[in-house]
């Protein structure tokens, strides 16, 4: 099975980026390609088991389903359900930890999946680089811009 992974340090500290990343139903508010989301009942975007729907770029859809969330470990972990993406029985992490140096956070997104041999490649960089590093360069510049921060 597959692994995919991205990582970067973000100017804030772990418990600033927690606090905005916990909520499993923003991904939209930070995510570029994402055009909107929603949690699919209403209900809270930390709340285990709830399911957001996000539209991209043309109308694609993905639905996710929040699997578990750790506060004390700053992280949180969801299964794909359905994603315009020739992969299945992918589930992915992020999780966010000081950088006891700086005070900077460092964050981790990965995930695993499966897909046909010839699809594997393909899909690998596509979530390293297209999704998870597209993402996480975002954060990047979203903490950059915060008032008093270098």
């Amino acid at each position: 099975m597959p692994r995919s992974y991205a990582s970067a340090v973000l100017n804030a500290t772990a418990d600033e980026v927690w606090a905005y990343l916990r909520d499993f139903g923003n991904l939209a508010d930070w995510m570029p390609g994402m055009q909107a989301g929603v949690i699919e009942d209403g209900g809270p975007g930390d709340r285990v088991g709830c399911v957001r729907r996000v539209w991209a770029t043309g109308d694609s859809v993905f639905r996710e389903r929040l699997a578990g969330l750790d506060d004390a470990g700053r992280s949180y972990w969801y299964q794909i359900l359905e994603a315009p993406l020739p992969i299945r029985d992918a589930r992915a992490h992020l999780r966010v930890a000081p950088v006891t140096g700086t005070g900077q956070a460092f964050v981790e997104w990965w995930g695993e999946f499966s897909a046909d041999p010839g699809d594997e490649e393909a899909m690998d960089k596509t979530l390293s680089h297209g999704i998870y590093a597209t993402g996480l360069d975002a954060l990047a510049r979203r903490f950059a811009r915060r008032p008093g921060r270098t």
